[in-house]
């Protein structure tokens, strides 16, 4: 097969096309990113296999999108603008990304005759609904500009296949960390710069009194989970989303505490207020992607934090330019 990744040079999307890489099946693997938040730096190791291509692009810009999908068997696509604040600080960029950019990729798809297209959901989608754990068909309302766009993007999937037999899978992640994920810029996510803060000696904030909690999913789950979609032969399988999680719940104190012993260190958190937008509570059935796809957590959240911190050591540079 031959796989186009959106975002391939960003964090989910990078360590997805080294998995690609690494199976004989796949006979080329074709990277769109316009490098706003990834860097070739996540893709170094990969530009000597001659199966491996980049194009620099924009997925706003439809000829773009049509160019990288030419030839294609199937997409998975990654591209998108993340953060709760930055889509309340920037609504406009968000919904061009999000929506117009995944609408593009969905109609590139039409077009060419893709038929298999994954794309990045979010549990975002789940808003106000106060249920737990989370389940596939109850959602409530969405609660910032970013989920509103992470919605209509599985609304236009639904679309696409009754009108043109698209066979659209969503993957619903819950809150996704591991190597590679970005701790600098004003929306890096909460694990990296927890790590920053232990490894740099500077009490890391933490919005709200700490009771947060979600389900935080190892990148190596995510990934498995593409793949799974990519390649599933279930017609059952398709034209559904998924929750993509290990259905374990983490407040935000624990996950500090967890740090603080692989960093072996006894540095306190500073709080601070809760974030607009945020869902205080977030925990995922994965029943239906157990079911349909084969989907099982590979690795927990405590082996993942592990390996997290263990990466982050070792790239340590990484924290000097913040």
């Amino acid at each position: 097969m031959k796989i186009l990744v959106t975002g391939g040079a960003g964090f989910i999307g990078s360590n997805l096309v080294g998995a690609l890489l690494a199976r004989t099946d796949i006979t080329l693997v074709r990277v769109l990113d316009n490098l706003a938040t990834g860097s070739l730096d996540n893709l170094k190791e990969y530009e000597s296999d001659q199966r491996f291509e980049f194009i620099l692009g924009d997925i706003r810009d439809f000829k773009a999108c049509l160019n990288a999908c030419e030839g294609i068997d199937a997409i998975s696509h990654q591209a998108a603008l993340g953060s709760v604040p930055r889509s309340i600080n920037d609504p406009l960029t968000s919904n061009e990304v999000n929506i117009t950019g995944t609408l593009h990729l969905f109609t590139a798809a039409k077009d060419l005759g893709i038929k298999r297209v994954v794309y990045a959901a979010s549990s975002s989608t789940y808003g106000d609904h106060p249920g737990l754990p989370k389940v596939e068909d109850a959602i409530g309302n969405p609660l910032s500009p970013y989920a509103v766009t992470k919605f209509v993007n599985e609304l236009y999937a639904q679309v696409y296949a009754r009108l043109y037999d698209l066979e659209p899978i969503g993957l619903r992640y819950f809150n996704i960390f591991g190597p590679r994920q970005n701790p600098q810029g004003p929306y890096a996510a909460v694990i990296p710069l927890f790590v920053q803060g232990l490894m740099t000696g500077q009490a890391p904030n933490i919005n709200g009194d700490g009771s947060h909690s979600r389900d935080f999913t190892y990148v190596d789950n995510a990934v498995s989970a593409n793949i799974l979609a990519l390649l599933t032969t279930n017609p059952a399988a398709v034209n559904q989303v998924y929750n993509i999680a290990c259905g374990h719940q983490t407040s935000l104190i624990e996950l500090f505490e967890k740090l603080k012993t692989e960093a072996g260190t006894d540095l306190e958190p500073v709080f601070g207020p809760e974030r607009k937008g945020d869902v205080k509570h977030s925990l995922a059935s994965i029943e239906k992607a157990r079911t349909l796809l084969g989907y099982q957590p590979l690795v927990d959240i405590a082996e993942g934090l592990r390996k997290t911190y263990a990466w982050y050591r070792q790239h340590a540079d990484i924290f000097k330019t913040v």
